[in-house]
């Protein structure tokens, strides 16, 4: 099978197409021929070892000191089961799956191994291939955010920066179905677009300074790492909530405590990467609540102009690449 690895960390120049043999499922495992997959944020991070200012030796501790430890990337995929072990009973070949191996990575490639009880779900209908690739990295994260960390209720009032991501994107949509009033942030270009996936107002940041709304917000979401605890403070209302999904190092390891000191939370960490959390955002999918963005889809074997586009920071919610046959998504879903 074909694959993209890399061996140093870097452009995405690094990545070199590959051929390695197909592996073969253990008896708890399922072997999935990859329609489609993903650049994602972490993608690019962990490639290009683009981390906050400080957090570097961190990051190589986490991902191979002198080298990537895990040489293909990738943490999303759509695909049909291609064989299953002895013992899985849940799945035969011919099925159409979502995967998310999220930190694991792997999902670059033909064919990938995932084991049958871990963050794997029947693909809906409706929903194509390259939407179905789509849906896990930002939307577990959106959903974990907000639904298992915050709580986000009906009639509060959320501030989502960087709106027109992956993740932002699917904050707008997610807060939206809860009840939320949402104002987004994002470019000027990107205004229709955040306004049709549910925001109430959208804020150009290039024209008009957020933090001059004051604090109107019960919650404020930093999906992008532009809207620092500095910045932030004074648009969260006594007890709201900041949740920080990117952001600076000081706001990582301090910002629950300054937080606290102001009488109001911050919320961060990884998101989790559950199968609960990855079947409850296809579901709302499949019923039509949350459609993942797609910015544009590449054939395979561009996989590098893929990666460059993202590393831009300019794409909207997703970038796909599709393995087989032609694909079926448009651009901005």
């Amino acid at each position: 099978m074909f694959a993209y690895s890399y061996s140093r960390y870097g452009s995405p120049d690094v990545l070199e197409k590959i051929e390695i043999p197909t592996p073969a499922p253990k008896p708890d495992e399922v072997l999935i021929k990859v329609h489609a997959t993903t650049v994602s944020a972490a993608d690019w991070r962990v490639r290009s070892l683009t981390l906050p200012k400080g957090l570097g030796w961190a990051g190589r501790l986490m991902f191979g000191i002198t080298g990537p430890r895990k040489p293909i990337l990738g943490t999303d995929l759509s695909g049909v089961i291609e064989a299953v072990g002895d013992k899985v009973t849940q799945y035969q070949p011919g099925d159409a799956v979502i995967g998310f191996p999220g930190a694991d990575l792997g999902a670059h490639a033909e064919f990938v191994i995932m084991p049958a009880e871990g963050k794997l779900v029947r693909k809906p209908d409706n929903i194509s291939f390259e939407q179905a690739a789509a849906i896990p990295f930002g939307a577990t994260t959106a959903y974990d955010f907000l639904v298992n960390k915050t709580q986000i209720k009906a009639g509060d009032t959320v501030l989502i920066n960087g709106a027109s991501g992956s993740v932002g994107s699917a904050c707008v949509q997610i807060a939206k179905h809860l009840g939320a009033h949402v104002t987004a942030v994002s470019s000027g270009s990107n205004v229709q677009m955040v306004q049709q996936l549910g925001a109430e107002r959208v804020i150009d940041y290039r024209r008009e300074d957020v933090t001059a709304l004051g604090a109107n917000f019960d919650v404020v979401v930093d999906a992008v790492g532009t809207l620092p605890w500095s910045r932030a403070q004074h648009l969260i209302v006594p007890g709201g909530r900041m949740l920080l999904i990117a952001g600076k190092t000081s706001d990582i390891i301090f910002g629950a405590l300054k937080a606290r000191m102001k009488g109001k939370r911050m919320i961060g960490g990884v998101a989790s990467e559950s199968r609960d959390v990855l079947a409850a955002v296809v579901d709302l999918a499949e019923r039509g609540v949350f459609a993942p963005v797609i910015d544009r889809c590449y054939p395979f074997d561009e996989m590098r102009a893929a990666h460059a586009h993202v590393d831009t920071g300019h794409k909207k919610g997703n970038v796909v690449v599709f393995f087989t046959g032609k694909n079926q998504s448009n651009a901005l879903e």
